[in-house]
């Protein structure tokens, strides 16, 4: 399969492409700079420019652009960067597939805070958006750039992507030497859902979906069995061999993450029910085994 695709050199972008190239799919990047191979080529996002007939030659197209949002929450500049970089890409390349003569598929990447704060109950592709928090109104703004390509007719899934545990990357890159140091604790009360899944799981997930050619709409990327964050904290300590009695008070993080206080203390209890519907098999279900993957 030809696949395009836009974020390629970001931690998820590099492990999917080296992936896909590797079964045998040819990969092209697209890039903000002049391209230095045939495998890559020029868009500016920003403008909605990007090359129709690249768009057009492909089977999938994968969106995993956007800026970090490891940056600083009390930043109105942050903010707005966040925000900017996340419609943009998936707007131009909504428009860009709905202009093809016949739509490539695409895959458009989108956060599992889509979701908002559900406490205990569980939440499932079909479960509503609640509340206002920052990453909430994000992900709706995000998915719904995504319209152009849907509206012509394209396959269009949905990437509602819960953070990727692998030790070389944030957040486990961080929380692994913090606890390592002792400082390991949990969030506010610790009983919020914390959905998280591995970095092979990931790579799997979306190398199916790529594949599957009739399958379409929201899909969780998260581990079958959520944890708590209390679960998740008590895990990674025993993982690196520490101990972990510590707790931060809930206000203290509201102070600290600014806009992103939410995404730590709302609960999440999502499950991938429309992946395990589509018939991928997790390797790692739970916390103890995707913390195993990530450390391994």
């Amino acid at each position: 399969m030809r696949v395009v695709i836009a974020g390629a050199s970001g931690f998820l972008g590099t492990h999917l492409s080296d992936h896909l190239r590797v079964h045998g799919h040819e990969v092209t990047a697209l890039v903000r700079r002049e391209p230095t191979t045939e495998r890559e080529s020029r868009w500016d996002p920003a403008a909605g420019r990007v090359d129709g007939a690249v768009i057009a030659r492909a089977d999938a197209v994968v969106n995993l652009a956007g800026a970090s949002i490891a940056g600083n929450p009390h930043s109105k500049k942050w903010s707005t960067e966040v925000l900017d970089s996340r419609v943009s890409t998936t707007g131009t390349l909504a428009t860009a597939i709905a202009a093809s003569e016949r739509p490539p598929a695409f895959l458009a990447g989108n956060g599992i805070a889509f979701y908002g704060d559900h406490g205990d109950a569980p939440v499932t592709e079909d479960s509503e958006s609640r509340g206002d928090a920052f990453l909430t109104r994000v992900s709706r703004e995000w998915e719904a750039a995504a319209a152009p390509a849907r509206d012509a007719g394209a396959r269009v899934c949905v990437l509602r992507t819960s953070p990727v545990m692998d030790r070389t990357s944030p957040p486990l890159k961080q929380l692994r030497l913090l606890f390592q140091a002792g400082g390991g604790a949990k969030l506010g009360s610790g009983r919020q859902h914390m959905p998280m899944i591995s970095l092979r799981d990931w790579i799997g997930a979306v190398s199916y979906l790529i594949e599957s050619r009739d399958v379409s709409g929201a899909f969780n990327l998260c581990c079958p069995q959520t944890p708590t964050n209390a679960e998740f904290t008590e895990a990674l300590a025993k993982a690196v061999h520490r101990k972990a009695f510590l707790a931060v008070p809930a206000p203290l993080m509201k102070l600290a993450a600014g806009d992103l206080a939410h995404e730590l203390l709302g609960s999440v209890n999502a499950r991938p029910a429309a992946l395990e519907r589509a018939g991928y098999d997790f390797e790692d279900e739970d916390v103890r085994s995707v913390l195993a993957a990530a450390l391994g």
